[in-house]
């Protein structure tokens, strides 16, 4: 694996996504290669507002694991911000973060591709539930279209 040269890796903010950051952080420090942090996010095109984690109310408890994806002003920012952070204790040396609107999977293969990288890094989140297997995963949708080596690091 010493041969890549630019690893990108996708995170929600999930713990088990930062795993998957922890290992491609691991991977581009001995590789001495360029980590790229990506983080996909579904622009919100309605007149409403960003709930501060207060107002959740009932949706807290109803989205569980899922309420960072609604929480902040800047969600994929602030993502973004703490993968970074963790990669660099990591010791990866060079980190680029990338905030793209768009469904993950294609989202991470065009951050692949307009960063030459060679290998795309995503946790395996999604993979044996019944929603991944009838609607897909981000995992699966990865694997089956990207055009360079996928790497899916057990997280759950």
């Amino acid at each position: 694996m010493g041969g890549y040269k630019t690893v990108v890796v996708g995170t929600d903010g999930s713990e088990t996504s930062l795993r998957a950051v922890d290992r491609a952080a691991a991977l581009a420090r001995d590789a001495d290669a360029t980590l790229v942090i990506a983080c996909a996010y579904m622009p919100d095109r309605s007149d409403r507002y960003t709930l501060h984690p207060d107002e959740l109310g009932g949706a807290k408890d109803i989205l569980g694991d899922e309420a960072y994806q609604i929480v902040g002003s800047a969600p994929a920012d602030d993502t973004l911000r703490a993968a970074s952070e963790r990669a660099a204790k990591i010791g990866a040396r060079t980190i680029k973060v990338v905030s793209v609107g768009g469904r993950p999977g294609e989202s991470l293969r065009r951050v692949a591709q307009d960063h030459n990288a060679d290998l795309l890094v995503v946790g395996n989140r999604g993979l044996n539930t019944l929603a991944g297997r009838i609607v897909g995963s981000v995992p699966l949708e990865v694997v089956r279209t990207a055009p360079i080596d996928v790497l899916i690091v057990h997280t759950t």
